[in-house]
């Protein structure tokens, strides 16, 4: 920071949004029902039901940290730096891939609005399983704060958190 910016208050870092990573409906994060999720115990989590689109899309522009064996989860890292954990369906990892389709692979680059994942909401289904859609911010604590919108209808073109950066 130089001498104006100490002088004049200066250039603050800009807050992050994320874009919503699924069409369909973002929920009270206290109905998923594994309390891991329900509890933000991995950080600040918001979920969503999906529409009949079937397909996580990247929330931001960032690198896929991994992308699981069984494709029912991605990491990614931002460009700003934030981990974001998503997470297709509770349990699903039980599936061993059944009904998924990475789109990735570790270490790409990504685009926000980019496909990540395709899943059959249908598949999940008939193991009895849910098709929530949790995400997960995993570094909070490297930010200021962690603010996700309160649930309604989203699209892919919606923002869904601001992050504000700590202070420098």
């Amino acid at each position: 920071m130089g001498f104006f910016d100490k002088l004049f208050g200066g250039n603050k870092p800009a807050n992050i949004t994320l874009k919503s990573p699924i069409k369909g409906d973002m929920i009270n994060v206290t109905e998923i029902p594994d309390p891991t999720f329900a509890e933000s115990v991995l950080g600040p989590t918001t979920c969503f039901k999906p529409g009949d689109d079937g397909t996580v899309y990247a929330p931001c522009d960032g690198v896929v940290t991994q992308i699981f064996k069984t494709a029912h989860a991605v990491t990614l890292t931002s460009t700003d730096n934030v981990e974001i954990l998503i997470h297709v369906g509770i349990n699903t990892v039980d599936l061993k891939g059944e009904g998924f389709e990475a789109l990735v692979k570790d270490d790409d680059q990504v685009k926000a609005g980019q496909p990540l994942i395709r899943f059959d909401s249908k598949v999940i289904a008939d193991h009895g399983l849910s098709n929530l859609v949790p995400v997960v911010v995993c570094n909070a604590s490297d930010f200021k704060s962690v603010e996700f919108i309160a649930p309604k209808a989203v699209t892919t073109d919606d923002d869904i958190c601001t992050i504000q950066p700590a202070e420098q």
